[in-house]
């Protein structure tokens, strides 16, 4: 290990030279206060981050607080009675080696420091546990974690899993650690977090990695009375706030991505949020209050980026990356199940937080908000969560119990363009599709995690009905068939595990990837290509009132195995005995919903599945289970060329439901379906929509280049809608075949070219990928 920079000889001279290191390189700490009278500012803040970070305002006799904080000590006492400090570790069976085995060490500490400082762990005020604690701290400080180690291994955990819980444990121990520890340990994040990893937005110091990056500078400068670093941290989040039109952070559509390719709202994002809600709580009304009035980029984001991406109180695994395979660590000692409902409620918790540097009217609005998401969540209760500490359980519960009424789930469509994304809302069902591009990647894998979510960008579809709230929450990842993904064209061709490469590498050559809507109802497409296959198709969703309509179109491949669509894949639980039935054209799945099937022969398989989340993560646990599965797919046979398929996706529809509509005849008409052009009517609600892979006409539209339009006729009115998800900037000319008096509203970005026997526009699209939306009156 010394070959690493590691020392394991060093003793406790190490802190003192640490010390000298901090002392020669902080030319900008302040001088002590004159008087002796004025607060001191690196105490208040010092304080403020302790109460941030432990919580106020509770009982710690009452529920669920008692419990948390004695389970808190429960852990700190297993916690010290286990550690070991010996050369490369701190604990046996965890080297400080990668992957996080610093962090993770760290971690611990905080554990057993939370036990000392917390009231009702019995272990409060433990004086040989504040030994331990320092003690374990010293080893750190000496034997790895300083200026004179040179990092190996992940970049993350030295420049930011370490930091954290590093500057939380000198905070809370500021007078029992004394000078020297507390120099000691400002000149290691100095070392690792240099006033350089801030001083450019690339790389990995960007989105949430910067505000990460300035939460461990500003502590550090806190706890170094430096106002130099504060300074820099908050000065350094301000490129962060800015929309960005490509790559990391949030775009004006709401996306967020992060590793420069990856849609990212639940994980990364929710580090974001959490992120900038500490820093700016911190510094408020301070001499280094963050004033940028471009934060309100952020704050706008928690409605238009955040939100609409929480079902019930998860966040949609679509966003969630490579967290879909974490499960449960081996290394948790809470033995918390990491969900899209634990996401979720992370993500809730950081928006929480983020109210208190809102105005009132969002915190109001997003209280309600949040007050919905805890009285719907189920599956995991949000007001329970073993995932939370106190602090955050202390904001929850204020939030809760406030007299304001809590905010239903909207209804409404949100199309997230720029990662690849979008999300129908309809008052009985929530839908997600995700989707890829050569700006989106495939799927994300890395440091052992999800190295078979190929196929999680080739049109995945999720929904949610009531009562289905833990469908993607109950062992999916670990049992399902990885080729068999809801929603999804895939060849059968087997893959490796991380085909493609790591950290969203894996990109499809395809531009049109989108689509378009009016906020209410929407059309949206992919071209897709397989990942290491042969295999090209062109897949519609036209999103609708009660139902998606799925078109396929142009499915060829060569790769000598067969292609399939997957209907849907749904998780009946450990023995789900939910009855599948079959008509002509139709089936229904009891408890979830049903299918129309337009165009194809629907083959259905119902299997148990047994897997582990080590399957699929090298640092999650074996424990194996098994989950019973209803799939229903079409196969389009062993390389097939130009195929189809047309389907209806009628989420918690009733079998009734179903039957009617599947007797409908007129409900729907299918105005094209090939590799050109898709397009569908929905007659009882005025509704047309059209995806153009190349110019052509469906029904009364024509499209002179690639397009995605939508229409919607409101009686004497109506409205258009066009992008161009291939975005090229180029002019879009679209005709409608309907007579036309007028065009009483457009933005300038669309041109009026004719009006009377048929309506001609010409858009200019901007390369966003976003829709342009125009208000015409009939004749």
């Amino acid at each position: 290990m010394t070959s690493r920079g590691i020392r394991p000889g060093v003793t406790r001279r190490a802190l003192f030279t640490a010390a000298a290191v901090l002392a020669a390189s902080g030319a900008g700490a302040a001088p002590p206060s004159g008087g002796g009278t004025a607060p001191d500012p690196y105490d208040a803040l010092r304080r403020r981050w302790l109460d941030l970070t432990l919580g106020t305002g509770y009982d710690p006799a009452a529920e669920p607080y008692a419990s948390r904080l004695a389970e808190t000590g429960e852990r700190a006492r297993a916690h010290r009675n286990t550690m070991r400090p010996a050369p490369g570790s701190l604990w046996p069976g965890h080297p400080f080696d990668p992957p996080a085995g610093i962090t993770l060490a760290l971690g611990r500490l905080w554990t057993m420091t939370r036990a000392h400082v917390q009231p009702g762990t019995g272990l409060t005020g433990d004086p040989g546990l504040l030994a331990d604690v320092l003690r374990g701290l010293d080893h750190l400080l000496t034997t790895v974690y300083h200026p004179s180690t040179t990092p190996y291994g992940n970049w993350w955990e030295w420049r930011i899993g370490s930091p954290r819980p590093l500057t939380d444990i000198v905070a809370a121990l500021h007078d029992e650690a004394g000078p020297d520890r507390i120099a000691a340990a400002c000149a290691a994040v100095g070392h690792f977090v240099p006033d350089s990893a801030l001083a450019d937005y690339s790389g990995t110091s960007t989105g949430a990695n910067r505000v990460d990056l300035c939460r461990g500078v500003a502590l550090s400068g806190v706890l170094g009375r430096a106002p130099a670093r504060i300074a820099l941290a908050r000065d350094a989040l301000s490129p962060v706030f800015p929309h960005v039109t490509e790559g990391d952070g949030l775009h004006a559509d709401g996306s967020f991505v992060q590793h420069t390719r990856v849609a990212y709202s639940g994980t990364y994002g929710q580090v974001l949020l959490d992120g900038i809600g500490r820093l700016l709580a911190l510094l408020a009304g301070s001499d280094w209050e963050v004033t940028d009035p471009r934060r309100q980029t952020v704050l706008d984001s928690v409605e238009h980026a955040f939100a609409p991406l929480i079902h019930d109180g998860l966040v949609m695994d679509g966003v969630n990356g490579r967290a879909i395979s974490r499960g449960h660590l081996r290394n948790d000692d809470r033995h918390v199940m990491r969900s899209d409902h634990f996401h979720g409620g992370q993500l809730i918790a950081a928006i929480a937080l983020l109210a208190e540097a809102a105005s009132r009217a969002e915190r109001d609005r997003w209280h309600a908000r949040v007050k919905g998401w805890i009285e719907r969540d189920t599956v995991s209760p949000i007001l329970t969560s073993r995932q939370f500490d106190v602090a955050d359980l202390a904001r929850l519960h204020a939030i809760a119990a406030a007299p304001l009424p809590a905010a239903p789930e909207p209804v409404g469509h949100h199309l997230f363009a720029a990662m690849d994304r979008a999300v129908h809302r309809r008052p009985g069902f929530t839908v997600s599709i995700a989707m890829a591009s050569d700006r989106i990647a495939h799927y994300e894998c890395g440091n052992g995690e999800n190295p078979r979510g190929w196929h999680t960008g080739a049109g995945m579809v999720s929904w949610w009905a009531p009562g289905l709230g833990d469908q993607y929450t109950d062992w999916f990842w670990p049992t399902v068939d990885w080729y068999r993904l809801p929603g999804t064209t895939v060849s059968t061709r087997r893959l490796p595990d991380r085909a493609g490469g790591e950290w969203g590498e894996p990109r499809p050559d395809v531009r049109w990837t989108g689509g378009t809507t009016d906020g209410e109802y929407a059309a949206v497409g992919q071209h897709l290509k397989g990942l290491g296959s042969t295999l090209e198709a062109r897949k519609s969703w036209f999103c609708a009132d009660d139902a998606v309509i799925c078109l396929g179109a142009g499915i060829t491949c060569a790769d000598g195995v067969p292609v399939e669509t997957i209907v849907d894949n749904r998780n009946l639980g450990e023995s789900g005995t939910h009855a599948l039935t079959r008509g002509p054209g139709w089936a229904h799945l009891e408890g979830h919903g049903g299918w129309l099937v337009l165009d194809g022969d629907l083959r259905t398989l119902r299997e148990d599945r047994t897997g582990a989340w080590s399957d699929i993560n090298t640092t999650s646990t074996t424990e194996r289970r098994t989950r019973r599965w209803q799939t229903l797919w079409l196969d389009h046979g062993t390389d097939p060329v130009d195929a189809g398929y047309a389907y209806v996706l009628l989420p918690g529809a009733t079998r009734h439901d179903v039957t009617r509509r599947a007797a409908e005849r007129h409900w729907l008409r299918i105005l094209a379906n090939d590799a050109g052009r898709q397009a569908v009517e929905v007659p009882a609600l005025g509704l047309t929509a059209a995806n153009f892979w190349q110019p052509g006409t469906a029904g009364p539209l024509t499209a002179a280049s690639p397009a995605s339009v939508l229409l919607r006729r409101h009686g004497r009115t109506a409205t258009l809608c066009v992008s161009d998800p291939t975005r090229t900037g180029e002019p879009v000319d679209i005709v409608w075949e309907h007579p036309v008096r007028s065009v009483p509203k457009a933005p300038e970005s669309v041109e009026i070219l004719q009006t009377g026997r048929r309506l001609r526009v010409r858009v200019t699209p901007g390369v966003a990928g976003s829709g342009h939306l125009c208000e015409v009156a009939l004749s």
